[in-house]
């Protein structure tokens, strides 16, 4: 599914039709902050990723060129809607309200989640999980409660709730994955897989993983499954859109393919020199995600004061993020401890005091 040309003109594809009536329901405002939303992150991105080569950041997933997935999602889930990202849907996490900074933070080495997905600043969205596909297994268990609680499929589309998580497409090949499907699609949960297929798990290109399209393994459990280009904001829109709201009303979970490309390395401790040509790359940088949505709006009269201000925005956000990041300082001892167990536990006061006593055992000199 397509609604943008890789030059930014308006050319859907067939299997757009369905979905058209849902972008003409965007106004201007909504357009122009797509293209905002997707212009800010990389700007983000590309601070983060220097400051972990500054040495202030432990590791660092970027997500050059997935943008467009990422953000015609996000916009496309309501309010009482719960995301579940992996590890690199920074502009997810923005856009639902949590803090950069919070994502610094557990880059660093200073938290053990980042932040409380049930604190409302944070848009019901749940931590980063960095262990392959486990998100998904969340996300399932999440509808399923849902649907045991009766907060779907009442006919209140104020009032129903879904979940959409996010992963990629190394982990579809993960277990997890298919033991989350199994029981999204045996107990109807609410809930839309969003596979951001960037083409390379590590070093492992898609083509070793699967002889078939990704999207096809939802139509084994019985789920509807669409594809889409990744790269196209507005099909990631609207197909992520009506796909929450059949969800949400009932219509039990489905499954998304975006095709995308990761441009950046997978995390800042690869080398994706060792495994990609430079003539991938530069094909797929011809179908850049920002410059497309750029091109659409220019074609609709979006002014150059409009593309300076968005510029600007995201300066500015690139360089809040270094400054309070420089600020961060060290770990507090006890936040290792926190939010081990939900309760206190003798077992974590005894390592506490064993840190401690230890750690005073070198102002001693007793240390061996």
């Amino acid at each position: 599914m397509r609604v943008l040309a890789a030059d930014g003109s308006f050319a859907p594809s067939a299997a757009a039709e369905p979905y058209l009536s849902v972008i003409d329901g965007l106004a201007d405002v909504e357009l122009e902050g797509l293209y905002r939303d997707m212009v800010i992150i990389r700007a983000f991105d590309r601070q983060a990723t220097n400051l972990q080569r500054q040495g202030q950041l432990a590791l660092w997933p970027p997500s050059l060129g997935q943008e467009a997935a990422q953000v015609g999602s996000a916009r496309a889930a309501r309010t009482q809607d719960h995301l579940f990202p992996s590890y690199r849907e920074h502009v997810v996490t923005r856009i639902r309200g949590v803090d950069g900074i919070d994502i610094i933070r557990l880059m660093r080495g200073l938290t053990h989640g980042g932040w409380n997905p049930f604190d409302p600043k944070n848009g019901n969205t749940h931590p980063y999980t960095l262990v392959l596909g486990a998100q998904t297994l969340h996300a399932t268990g999440f509808g399923m409660g849902l649907v045991f609680d009766g907060r779907c499929g009442t006919g209140d589309p104020e009032r129903d709730e879904a979940v959409i998580v996010y992963y990629g497409d190394g982990a579809s090949s993960q277990g997890d994955v298919h033991e989350a499907m199994v029981f999204a699609a045996s107990y109807n949960t609410p809930e839309v897989f969003f596979l951001q297929n960037n083409q390379w798990a590590i070093s492992v290109p898609v083509a070793t993983q699967s002889r078939s399209p990704l999207y096809r393994r939802g139509d084994g459990y019985g789920m509807p499954s669409i594809p889409l280009d990744g790269n196209d904001v507005l099909a990631s829109y609207a197909v992520t859109r009506v796909a929450l709201d059949e969800a949400r009303g009932g219509a039990g979970p489905r499954a998304i393919e975006a095709m995308t490309y990761r441009m950046g390395a997978h995390t800042t401790s690869d080398d994706p020199t060792k495994y990609r040509t430079s003539d991938e790359e530069e094909s797929w940088a011809g179908r850049d995600p920002i410059a497309r949505m750029a091109a659409y709006l220019r074609g609709r009269g979006a002014s150059e004061a409009f593309f300076a201000g968005v510029d600007a925005d995201a300066d500015a956000v690139a360089d809040d993020v270094r400054v309070r990041t420089t600020e961060l300082g060290g770990l507090d001892r006890d936040v290792i401890f926190e939010n081990v167990y939900s309760e206190p536990h003798p077992r974590v006061d005894e390592q506490r005091a064993w840190l401690a006593s230890y750690e005073a055992s070198f102002d001693e000199g007793s240390a061996s």
